[in-house]
């Protein structure tokens, strides 16, 4: 295949699959999904006019990778979470009202970018593993999962009550456990009944997705945000100020968290974020009367490396779907689904595994660039607005896309969703076991 490439094509299909992950990723709603599937339609038409599938297989590849770059920007400024990114709300959040939402976007364009150099540094040795892992690995996915589960509610800490010991520390269980339980039932009920959605305007395949994480770890995060008088500061610095330990870590965990689970059927890369969760661990720094507390510098440093992290999961997940495609013969998103239809009757050959590897490391250089101007720039015209009046602008838009895209039915799923993301702030545990609308119909699923 390499000798039959057209040098000027491909990069022409690498640039346009890039300029659709940022109108991807910078608009809330619409998912790399929906342009391979208008891709996958007009393939036929494209191919009469000269343009073989395989270059709209590399826009649809380089669309899906710049769409993990530029994604954290409205989930950070806009608090408008996809399935990506929607752990990476609140901590975003917690940085954009510190003044250090420029600085956040940086650090989720370094985690994404060290990513790709870590997919391609991991993917023979994954390969070899996973080829022969694989069959016990499925078999016993929904233990692996149980698993993960009690050492997330395990690990959660609660709010320090003073004169209640340990005690403080249980109470803090069994509120993760609830909101837990609570999440994974909605998700259960929303996933069972998605036949329902009739969305008012048809673009690509409707996900129940959408009203449960938008409400979850969107709307009701800017709620809460609304509760105490908000206003967007003055951004302090976009330089990036975090050690290059925690850098390094964050890119490990992520990009780990995000190959691994890439292999596995029916887990996407939000789970793997709850995984990176686990090893993301705030520090302590001082400790009274027997308890630990934190500064509130660690805690801004937890997370700036939770975004790193986030990134790392989101591009290296997004990565690892072409290698387990290429190794194993599944697909495990979308756009995988739709570049094994194109390349059906072409195969997936060494040299196009090559091809795609160039595209993915040319996707990454402009989108590292790209994202980190749009950073830069995006909170100097938020400041021009009343933060209360853009939440409010933001949660009516949202409530929109849900209605538009997912009909009356993903509204009232938006609804409930939101009221019960609001739960996990009010009980003081993390926010991260609201996944369960997601763990928890996967692990019934493969029970």
């Amino acid at each position: 295949m390499l000798g039959d490439v057209s040098l000027a094509l491909f990069i022409l299909s690498v640039v346009a699959g890039y300029l659709l992950g940022v109108i991807s990723g910078l608009i809330p709603g619409i998912h790399t999904n929906n342009f391979a599937l208008i891709l996958l339609a007009m393939s036929p038409m494209l191919s009469d006019s000269g343009v073989p599938v395989f270059y709209v297989a590399v826009i649809i590849l380089s669309n899906s990778l710049s769409h993990t770059f530029h994604d954290i920007i409205p989930a950070i400024f806009l608090g408008a979470p996809n399935d990506d990114t929607a752990l990476a709300v609140l901590p975003g959040h917690t940085l954009l009202l510190e003044g250090l939402g420029a600085e956040a976007v940086r650090l989720s364009a370094l985690g994404s970018a060290g990513s790709v150099a870590l997919a391609l540094f991991l993917a023979f040795p994954l390969s070899l593993f996973f080829v022969a892992a694989y069959p016990l690995i499925q078999a016993y996915l929904a233990w692996i999962l149980i698993l993960v589960v009690l050492v997330m509610i395990m690990t959660e800490r609660g709010e320090f009550v003073r004169g209640q010991g340990s005690l403080s520390h249980w109470k803090g269980r069994f509120f993760a456990l609830l909101v837990f339980i609570m999440s994974g039932l909605l998700g259960v009920f929303a996933f069972r009944t998605e036949y329902l959605m009739r969305p008012v305007i048809s673009f690509g395949e409707p996900s129940i997705l959408l009203p449960l994480l938008s409400g979850l770890f969107g709307s009701s995060q800017l709620i809460i945000s609304l509760m105490s008088d908000p206003m967007i500061p003055v951004q302090l610095r976009s330089r990036l100020e975090l050690e290059r330990q925690r850098i390094l870590r964050g890119i490990l965990v992520g990009g780990v968290s995000g190959s691994l689970v890439a292999w596995l059927p029916g887990v996407s890369s939000s789970i793997a974020t709850v995984f990176a969760r686990l090893f993301i661990r705030q520090d302590f720094s001082k400790e009274e009367n027997g308890y630990a507390h934190y500064s509130d510098e660690d805690m801004l440093s937890s997370a700036k490396e939770f975004i790193v992290s986030v990134s790392g999961v989101n591009t290296c997940n997004a990565i690892f779907g072409l290698v387990a495609l290429a190794v194993i013969g599944k697909t495990r998103n979308g756009a995988m689904v739709v570049i094994n239809d194109l390349l059906d009757g072409v195969g997936l050959d060494p040299s196009a595994i090559v091809l795609f590897l160039c595209a993915i490391a040319l996707t990454a250089i402009m989108s590292y660039f790209s994202t980190i101007y749009l950073g830069d720039r995006v909170h100097v015209w938020l400041l021009s607005i009343d933060y209360p009046v853009l939440c409010y602008s933001v949660i009516s838009v949202l409530a929109l896309l849900v209605l538009l895209f997912t009909g009356t039915f993903g509204l009232v799923i938006f609804i409930v969703s939101t009221s019960l993301g609001m739960l996990a702030p009010f009980l003081k545990v993390r926010k991260s076991h609201a996944m369960g609308v997601i763990l928890l119909p996967v692990i019934i699923y493969f029970m």
